[in-house]
């Protein structure tokens, strides 16, 4: 008896020791996570000569809160942050409409060569982004897209992960669903409407999460096909303002913090549907 009641504490001192080093590895990334955002923001309110000479003093003795109101006169920083959110707002809708449609077809609806063609389909995302840019930028060119929004809105519509993710949802969800609506008259733009996306919100508030992130920090692609200063995105505007102003840090840092806000937020609001649309997609083949 006093033998198992030894092995117990051993075995209790053994798992305390264990939570112990998991919480200090947990807490050790979450400081190497967030330091530099830190520093973004502790730089973002000091001046350029002490932004390097005091880098570790994260409260600087007296904030320069012009900074951010710097920001918005030496540039058209409220034009670059409406093309963003313009561009950001048309491809996040139009992608989440084509991966539904697309996903549904995939996983709901039979017909000859469904999974050999979502394969081939899945097989594009092994292509390099790289490789496509020049036949893609030729045919923006015959469309007359260069230096338009809508070139970077129509490179977003299209979304093999997107499908992917969104079909691992559908598949779960069971098909007598889909037979009751039937039977009831339903057809299928119907089923898909009223039963499947009702059911599929945290998987589209995922997916809508990963379109904006993905649209909204682009800079490739802005570079390559806007040239007109009123057509910058905000990545290109901050880019941009780096050229005119020189490495005037602290402006730079105050850009950038105002450029992350709308994702933190959206993410702030949307991390209940997005942590269960995680754990509810890719559980099932």
């Amino acid at each position: 008896m006093e033998m198992a009641i030894n092995m117990s504490r051993k075995r209790s001192r053994k798992d305390s020791l264990r939570t112990l080093v998991t919480y200090i590895l947990l807490l050790l990334i979450v400081v190497v996570t967030v330091l530099p955002f830190v520093w973004m923001l502790s730089a973002s309110l000091k001046n350029q000569a002490t932004i390097f000479q005091h880098s570790m003093q994260f409260i600087p003795e007296k904030p320069l809160w012009s900074n951010y109101t710097d920001v918005w006169k030496k540039v058209p920083f409220g034009t670059f942050y409406w093309n963003t959110i313009k561009i950001t707002i048309l491809s996040t809708v139009g992608s989440l409409i084509s991966a539904s449609l697309a996903a549904y077809a995939f996983a709901k609806l039979k017909f000859p060569g469904n999974n050999k063609l979502f394969l081939l389909y899945l097989a594009t995302m092994m292509i390099p982004s790289q490789a496509i840019m020049i036949p893609q930028f030729t045919i923006m060119k015959h469309l007359n897209l260069i230096n338009s929004h809508w070139a970077l809105i129509l490179l977003h519509l299209f979304n093999p992960y997107g499908v992917f993710l969104l079909r691992q949802f559908f598949i779960q969800l069971p098909n007598d669903l889909n037979e009751a609506a039937r039977i009831d008259g339903c057809s299928e733009l119907g089923i898909f409407t009223r039963v499947i996306l009702p059911l599929a919100k945290p998987a589209l508030v995922t997916l809508g999460i990963f379109s904006m992130l993905g649209s909204w920090n682009e800079f490739l692609h802005p570079l390559i096909y806007l040239s007109k200063e009123k057509l910058y995105t905000i990545q290109l505007g901050i880019r941009y303002f780096q050229q005119i102003n020189g490495s005037d840090y602290p402006l730079i840092m105050a850009a950038t913090a105002m450029s992350l806000v709308p994702i933190i937020l959206i993410y702030l609001f949307a991390q209940r549907y997005f942590i269960e649309g995680i754990a509810v997609t890719g559980t099932k083949g």
